[in-house]
């Protein structure tokens, strides 16, 4: 597909849904997690995908929260070309929604108010105990410590773990926004991360209208763009 196709059928679109991964925001100078200099080709005590579980969480809290506070959060980045481009594309009513496998909320910094976590955000916890809910801002400020709430309880993230379910509002969202979609738009995932790569199997629309920004597993049947996302966005 050339750039100008590419074009021409954004500009024809009037659902666009956007699903994006961690390549979303490295132009923002957040690492992804898969390549060469990515979280999971790092070394620690234990292999990021442990680390990230939720017996991991519960099992060694202290340690979670050491790799947590110096690899998960990026509380300096902003939103680049892509987020801003989106949120201009809802503005405009040509977006839906945008889907994401990212925990940064850098969507909604950009001005995106349909969005889909489907890994949760680092940017609300709760505890476990009581269920209040605390910032990013205040659990920091205990890093590199745990963060326990007023009532003694452990502080979590409002991320999904390894092994805990997908949140079912962001499921729900997601499968019935990629339903409805004219145009679908993949870009900074593999699509190797289940369940939520399998989404992309209810869209509906026109298979030249499923583009997918750089290599992913469903490049045999989708239009393919190769590029920096922002650029091409």
């Amino acid at each position: 597909m050339t750039v100008e196709e590419y074009k021409a059928r954004v500009e024809a679109a009037n659902r666009i849904v956007f699903f994006g991964g961690a390549g979303v925001s490295t132009e923002s100078g957040i690492p992804d997690f898969r390549s060469v200099d990515g979280l999971y080709n790092q070394k620690y005590d234990a292999p990021p995908e442990v680390i990230l579980s939720a017996d991991y969480f519960y099992e060694h809290t202290d340690l979670f929260y050491k790799f947590y506070f110096d690899k998960m959060i990026y509380r300096s980045a902003e939103p680049n070309a892509a987020h801003r481009k989106l949120a201009q594309w809802e503005k405009e009513g040509k977006l839906l929604a945008v889907i994401t496998q990212n925990i940064d909320g850098l969507h909604q910094a950009a001005g995106s108010k349909n969005v889909f976590e489907l890994h949760g955000t680092t940017l609300s916890n709760h505890c476990i105990r009581c269920g209040k809910k605390y910032t990013l801002d205040e659990i920091c400020a205990h890093a590199p410590a745990v963060p326990k709430c007023n009532c003694g309880g452990i502080i979590k993230p409002d991320v999904v773990l390894y092994g805990e379910a997908l949140p079912e509002s962001a499921v729900y969202g997601a499968v019935k926004a990629i339903g409805q979609a004219d145009l679908l738009i993949v870009g900074g995932t593999s699509l190797s991360v289940y369940p939520a790569a399998s989404f992309i199997g209810y869209y509906r629309g026109n298979k030249d209208n499923l583009i997918v920004i750089n290599k992913t597993h469903i490049d045999g049947y989708a239009n393919q763009l190769n590029g920096k996302l922002g650029e091409l966005l």
